[in-house]
């Protein structure tokens, strides 16, 4: 019995598949291997608790292999109703948590990124049957539909949308760029050990002509490389799954990193901790407690908070906003005189608890949409309130805006700082929400803000079209503005004022930040001798 079509083009027609799985019956078809030819490869990129959709199944038997040897959640689609129900009836007894739908692949009724991993085994191939427009089109409609039901960086505007691959290509100098995710659960020693796994399959996508031994760079975005240690996983009904971890730097110390699993290649917070907790002297005195106790004595629970370095900031961004405090009048008097601060975004803490510690007249009111979050701080990150440090579980736009219809009594902050991250990462603007940028919002911040405060903003926004609206916007509201583009990343600090004639050239800044820093490291502060407030000043630019 033939099956194969009379041309290629039929490969992609639903009656086509129709009849091939009917006259083909129940027996497998395997396409370009059978499962113990792929286990290798399968096993290594897929982790048995991963939620996987195989796209274009047909009658293959590497999904019912998959699940029995543990894959369970595992979801089937093809075009074919024939194949769908063939597969329903064989499997349902033997394999229930497994999933038949009958769905096109080019139009897929999950919510986004509904699956850790997409396979495909030769669907692609069927549809690509030749470069004619209308089937580069159908091509570019199912790579969109896999892209968009991915959990990971692929649904990111950097990687998702056309505009941000191709900032992506023009900032690594080439035309050419292909990109690769390595997920979590992978874990490498080093960039060599990766281009040694990828050489040879990126030689396979070289165009023609290319020399066999010609050198293939290989970039990094992201530092999930290395020796990285889990402390604590749980899940927060707003942010969704967390993870704190530690990771060894470049400069073999350590740091405690928050990342959201929503967006897992972005930390949310960091921070170093002190070199005497280092995991060898934490074995060393575990080991001597033991020798110096009965046996009957059970190990007191380590207080992870406690290790934390609170005079050292991690976040470039973060130096950056604090360097913003020097715009201030006598800024050399901060240390002296009462500073009231709203910072709204709390993460891990250490923008706030910075604060806190080096300017002991200062009262900070921290505001945090996800109390999960205030738990995270106060266990692993150091961070505790006190009668001058207190924070508010609200959503910052509700929060501000029931400060600022207080009438008489609305407070005045001197500074007002935001850091808060935006959930949706298929936008161009990662940091703030939209919602934060907008007029009637900002008015709000402006009444809350004392004549001669300064409003500092953490802007991630990739889409230059967005930026020059967002900064127009700010400056429609606070007509004195400064940026300071973060070198090597996205960010950018906005630092907003209200009246123009206060703006400082760049020798002023420079001096008022010395006069601080000059202050500030005084003996007995603590200050970290790498952090120098001028540096962070040197580049700002007004708009």
């Amino acid at each position: 019995m033939n099956l194969l079509p009379k041309s290629s083009k039929e490969f992609g027609s639903v009656d086509y598949w129709e009849k091939f799985f009917q006259q083909r019956g129940k027996k497998a078809f395997e396409w370009y291997g059978t499962y113990l030819e792929l286990c290798g490869v399968l096993h290594k990129y897929i982790k048995p608790r991963e939620k996987v959709l195989v796209i274009g199944c047909g009658n293959s038997e590497l999904s019912e292999q998959l699940y029995d040897v543990g894959y369970r959640d595992i979801v089937n689609i093809d075009i074919s109703e024939v194949v769908i129900k063939q597969m329903k009836e064989c499997n349902a007894t033997r394999r229930p948590q497994m999933s038949f739908l009958k769905m096109d692949m080019t139009q897929m009724e999950f919510p986004d990124a509904s699956f850790h991993v997409v396979l495909d085994k030769g669907t692609l191939d069927a549809v690509l049957t030749d470069e004619e427009e209308k089937t580069l089109q159908q091509v570019d409609r199912m790579l969109a539909e896999v892209g968009r039901v991915l959990q990971g960086r692929e649904t990111e505007w950097l990687f998702g949308m056309d505009e941000g691959r191709k900032q992506l290509a023009a900032s690594a100098g080439f035309r050419r760029l292909i990109t690769v995710a390595l997920h979590r659960g992978q874990q490498y020693e080093s960039m060599d050990h990766i281009q040694a796994e990828l050489s040879a399959r990126v030689m396979e996508l070289a165009p023609a002509g290319m020399p066999a031994q010609q050198q293939v760079p290989f970039l990094s975005v992201g530092g999930d490389i290395g020796v990285r240690t889990v402390q604590h996983q749980d899940c927060s009904a707003l942010s969704g799954n967390y993870v704190i971890e530690d990771v060894q730097g470049d400069d073999k110390r350590y740091f405690r990193r928050l990342i959201f699993l929503s967006n897992r290649n972005v930390v949310q917070s960091e921070a170093r901790l002190l070199k005497d907790v280092s995991y060898k002297a934490q074995k060393k005195r575990k080991k001597d407690r033991k020798k110096q106790r009965p046996a009957d004595v059970e190990d007191l629970p380590a207080a992870p908070g406690q290790s934390i370095d609170k005079s050292y900031l991690c976040c470039e961004h973060h130096k950056a906003m604090i360097a913003g405090l020097a715009l201030l009048r006598n800024p050399e008097l901060l240390l002296e005189i009462p500073l009231a601060l709203l910072v709204v975004g709390l993460g891990g803490g250490s923008l706030p608890l910075f604060v806190h510690d080096h300017f002991p007249k200062s009262c900070i009111d921290a505001v945090e949409i996800d109390p999960s979050m205030l738990e995270v701080a106060t266990q692993w990150f150091g961070f505790s309130q006190s009668d001058r440090m207190k924070v508010h579980i609200a959503d910052g736009l509700d929060y501000i805006a029931s400060l600022a219809g207080g009438g008489e009594a609305r407070p005045c902050y001197d500074v007002i700082m935001f850091d808060v991250d935006s959930k949706d990462p298929t936008m161009g603007m990662s940091c703030p929400p939209p919602a934060f940028v907008e007029q009637s919002f900002l008015q709000n911040v402006k009444s809350i803000l004392t004549p001669e405060g300064v409003f500092i903003l953490n802007l991630v926004c990739r889409d230059l079209g967005l930026k020059d609206s967002v900064l127009a916007g700010l400056k429609a509201v606070f007509p004195l503005l400064y940026v300071r583009r973060i070198e090597g990343e996205v960010n950018e600090i906005l630092f907003c004022q209200l009246h123009p004639e206060q703006k400082l050239t760049t020798p002023e800044l420079l001096e008022t930040a010395q006069a601080l820093e000059q202050t500030l490291r005084k003996p007995g502060r603590g200050w970290d001798d790498t952090y120098v407030l001028s540096d962070m000043l040197k580049t700002v630019k007004i708009v």
